[in-house]
């Protein structure tokens, strides 16, 4: 029996395909899409989201990286449960999404890109904004996205879709391989018509796969745990996907196995839990820092063991350590020698603890906690001396003080995703929300609308320095436009500071980072509150972390962004924990401090390779 056929447009065979799939709790997978349109997808793809725009709404942002970014804070923010597409025009337009789509796919986040690509026919060849490769002819921009894909493919064809778009979503809702889907889509294509089989667009739903742990798998583990004197759990952003926060606090209580957290790992255990030692790394507290050093068993849970993680592998020192990664993915669960534990974080814990039964580790020092709090509570007090730049660390003291219970801290890049590993307090899970896989800088106001759009009831709060600011605010006139609410706090320190500290602590001299130490005529003097109100913000400039106290103290009477900025001196961090960082350092030079900043350098790397 012949199947019934719908006659559309290759363009609106795809919308009607993304409003139909579901996820596990009836909500539609994609959200919305983000577009800004072009002579590559204005014809077919505008026309095709135009019909279906009362149902699968069209967002209109400023830049197509900042959009994906909205779009990625989104999905991150709801736990991977639901994504967002984006789409652009071909040339320049397609180019901009490939920074996004690369940080999609470092923090393992579903986005679906649907850049527009050049004729299929190949009729008008040369087309605008082609660039054209002289040896090989099927090459266009859009093939910059293949290494930071998880699915790539191109729409050569309108009958493609019917094997393209299942694979995308395949992709986009597998825990193991989730990443950006790129479909670059020829804009002649976009307009022809093909007899699609009705069945095509027939709702479905995509369950989130569970992977259960190789009987094997489970046994090793759990005898290498049994075996372990001084176990640490590192928890990474597996453990917030696979929705397993409170399966990891039971596991952790049951077993008295502290916790320390990640970046994209942290707040998956309150701040205040007697087994959370909080932040690891380079960017950790001592707490963490000091039980991993001395740890005989680290189970990683849902991390892929970053350099900033792991101390570039210098971190985890005890020579009988053993390794465990529990990952979905059996790249991750395999890295550096790991014991393999491949499975879904909250059953992998689940069968683990059964299998562990009554098992409990040894007592943590109790002081541990305490030492360290007391030591870094004070870094977030008001200043003494009301005259004195402030501090990162007061800052974030203010936005703490200023905190609620349903108040989200978010940030990307720069000197504060260190200070707010170590110094925010997460009272739950959800309450953090760092982009630090790709660290990029340009992320966190985009990133902001996008955390608002997925959670209208949570009060995000976005960090940001004035070189991210810089390189990427438009997508604050789209929050204005369209209303959403969030703040946003821009620490002034007038350039990198955070990269002018590296440069100085590897023995460079400042060059080329803070403003004052570039070539300029005319000395910076950004009005970075003027800038944000001619985007049709609310923006006031503070002077004093009492000042910043009393501006967000006022937030919730705002409507729209709202943006404080406030001067910080760019030299200060927290100096208390932390650990080292492979950073090379020259081998040669004149410099007296690059030569004994070389010698450390090869001096840790030694002891790195020994251990």
């Amino acid at each position: 029996m012949m199947s019934k056929t719908v006659r559309l447009t290759a363009a609106q065979a795809l919308v009607r395909y993304l409003g139909a799939q579901m996820n596990e709790a009836g909500e539609p997978f994609i959200a919305g899409v983000w577009a800004i349109f072009g002579h590559g997808n204005v014809a077919g793809l505008g026309e095709a989201l135009h019909g279906v725009k009362d149902s699968l709404p069209t967002y209109r942002g400023h830049n197509e990286q900042t959009m994906a970014h909205s779009a990625i804070a989104y999905a991150k923010q709801l736990g991977r449960r639901r994504a967002m597409a984006v789409t652009s025009s071909i040339g320049p337009g397609a180019t901009n999404m490939v920074t996004a789509a690369a940080l999609a796919h470092v923090n393992r986040l579903p986005v679906l890109l649907l850049p527009g690509d050049v004729f299929a026919t190949r009729g008008p060849d040369p087309v605008l904004q082609q660039p054209e490769v002289f040896s090989d002819g099927t090459i266009s921009a859009n093939d910059c996205f293949r290494p930071v894909s998880r699915y790539f493919d191109r729409i050569t064809r309108p009958e493609h879709l019917l094997t393209a778009l299942p694979r995308a979503f395949r992709t986009m809702t597998d825990p193991a391989d989730c990443g950006p889907a790129t479909l670059a889509f020829c804009q002649d294509v976009q307009a022809e018509a093909y007899d699609y089989p009705e069945s095509f667009f027939e709702p479905r739903v995509w369950y989130q796969r569970r992977i259960r742990p190789d009987e094997g798998e489970l046994a090793r583990a759990v005898a290498a745990i049994k075996a372990a004197k001084r176990p640490v759990i590192v928890a990474g952003g597996g453990v917030h996907y696979s929705d397993a926060t409170a399966t990891l606090q039971r596991f952790a209580e049951a077993h008295n196995v502290p916790v320390a957290e990640t970046q994209a790992g942290k707040s998956a255990l309150a701040w205040d839990h007697p087994l959370n030692l909080g932040p690891v790394g380079v960017t950790g507290g001592e707490p963490a820092n000091d039980i991993c050093a001395r740890a005989d068993l680290v189970l990683g849970v849902g991390t892929r063991f970053q350099d900033f993680t792991t101390g570039s592998w210098g971190l985890f020192a005890n020579p009988e350590r053993e390794l465990i990664s529990l990952n979905t993915a059996a790249y991750d669960a395999e890295k550096h020698g790991a014991m393999p534990l491949q499975a879904d974080a909250r059953v992998g814990l689940g069968e683990l603890s059964e299998a562990l039964g009554g098992h409990r580790a040894p007592d943590l020092p109790a002081a541990l906690k305490s030492d360290w709090f007391g030591k870094v509570d004070a870094l977030t007090d008001a200043p003494a001396d009301s005259n004195a730049l402030p501090t990162d660390m007061q800052v974030i003291g203010a936005v703490l003080r200023a905190a609620k219970e349903n108040t989200v801290a978010m940030c990307a890049a720069g000197t504060m995703p260190g200070e707010l590993h170590k110094l925010w307090k997460a009272p739950r899970p959800g309450a953090y929300h760092m982009e630090y896989g790709f660290s990029c800088m340009g992320y966190e106001i985009a990133g902001a609308m996008g955390i608002k759009m997925a959670q209208p009831d949570r009060d995000v709060i976005c960090f940001t320095g004035d070189g991210t600011y810089m390189m990427a605010n438009s997508e604050m006139a789209t929050a204005a436009m369209m209303g959403i609410s969030f703040t946003v706090v821009v620490t002034d320190n007038r350039g990198f500071g955070c990269i002018n500290r590296l440069q100085m602590g590897t023995g460079g001299a400042e060059f080329n980072n803070l403003l004052d130490h570039t070539v300029h005529e005319t000395k910076s003097a950004i009005d970075f509150a003027a800038h944000a109100a001619a985007m049709g913000a609310t923006s006031v400039k503070v002077s004093s972390i009492a000042e910043l106290e009393d501006a967000l103290a006022k937030r919730d009477e705002v409507k729209g962004p709202y943006v404080v900025v406030i001067d910080t001196d760019p030299y200060p961090s927290t100096e208390y924990g932390g650990t080292w960082w492979e950073v090379a350092v020259p081998e040669v030079s004149t410099r007296p401090e690059v030569n004994e900043k070389r010698a450390a350098y090869e001096a840790a790397i030694k002891e790195r390779n020994t251990k």
